[in-house]
């Protein structure tokens, strides 16, 4: 079991950054509880609670992901600090707009409220900098067993997708566009589209259960990193039980038929909101779509999973031979003054 201690050695700030989280979520939750205001619709301590969850479990997942690099460590710990401070002034932006009682994002009310969120679109515009810095880095690393690896490399590129929706958000609806034309208005941009913001929407996310909502793909894209990371865990563990599986080259065919569908599911979500079409209420087409998806990954994961004997025994000793070749080599490394 890891100690705190040990865990603040993968990367500091990212590591200290999440504990702050983690302080932050256990505030807005007692705000939940206590604070019966509501910000555009929704509970004013819920957004805090939603980023505080997210960052947490990003910036963990980040900061493991720089401790097991072995080539342009400096560069990966300088991209880490920025997410951190980043993710910290992101934080201390939607905290003050919650005490103010008003929107943190799309809020151009005062040029007070604007001025925060042009800051955190910048800050944004920094965390997706230094995330695509730390993949291309990714792409130049062996981290571990292959399967392991490229189920890192696609999660990462799957999380910088998910980012790109933010953007998708900041436009201005039609009605905003009519509203600025004829009279003015305090609110650029939305999360839902079809419908303003502040609708019926599911418990605790508040996505929208009647209108598109870019949260869903934004959301699903942005975890898809942890999502890839715990696929490759899995079948690392199923290997002790289905001798398929100890391959590592099969593992590796399945990480890339599951990135290559998520991937899609990534776009599928993102393409229906665009449409106006909530995540619980898909169209025929919706359904069509995601059935042809969900045939397309089963038909790869046939393919991945079925290989002769003698194929199988042959890749065993190629994953087996570079394992081995990757760990002396680090060994070799470790060892150099």
């Amino acid at each position: 079991m890891l100690s705190l201690r040990e865990v603040r050695t993968w990367h500091r700030p990212l590591v200290d950054t999440a504990l702050l989280c983690v302080v932050l979520l256990l505030v807005s939750l007692v705000g939940l509880a206590l604070d019966q205001r509501l910000i555009n619709g929704d509970p004013a301590w819920a957004k805090p609670a939603k980023f505080a969850l997210s960052i947490t479990v990003y910036n963990l997942t980040l900061a493991w992901l720089l401790h097991l690099t072995h080539r342009w460590r400096r560069l990966g710990w300088w991209m880490g600090t920025v997410v951190a401070v980043v993710t910290v002034a992101e934080m201390a932006v939607i905290i003050t707009q919650v005490g103010r009682g008003t929107m943190s994002h799309f809020n151009y009310g005062s040029p007070f409220d604007l001025a925060l969120y042009a800051f955190m679109g910048a800050m944004i515009s920094g965390l997706w900098i230094a995330t695509f810095v730390i993949a291309v880095l990714l792409m130049r690393q062996h981290l571990r067993e292959r399967s392991t690896t490229w189920a890192i490399r696609a999660g990462v590129w799957i999380a910088l997708l998910g980012m790109a929706v933010g953007p998708l958000m900041s436009v201005p609806t039609s009605a905003q566009r009519e509203a600025l034309v004829e009279d003015g208005t305090d609110i650029l941009g939305a999360h839902t589209v079809g419908l303003a913001d502040g609708g019926p929407g599911l418990p605790f996310v508040g996505w929208s259960t009647v209108a598109g909502d870019l949260r869903v793909g934004h959301f699903v894209g942005m975890h898809g990193l942890q999502v890839m990371i715990l696929l490759a865990l899995v079948l690392i563990l199923l290997a002790s039980r289905v001798p398929r599986l100890r391959n590592d080259g099969v593992r590796l065919r399945v990480v890339c038929v599951v990135g290559l569908a998520y991937t899609g599911l990534t776009l599928l979500t993102v393409w229906q909101a665009l449409r106006g079409q909530s995540v619980v209420a898909p169209d025929a087409f919706t359904l069509a779509v995601l059935a042809v998806l969900a045939a397309g990954a089963a038909l790869g994961l046939v393919w991945a999973l079925r290989v002769s004997s003698r194929q199988s025994d042959e890749e065993e000793a190629c994953g087996s031979n570079s394992t081995y070749t990757t760990s002396s080599t680090r060994a070799g490394a470790s060892t150099r003054p």
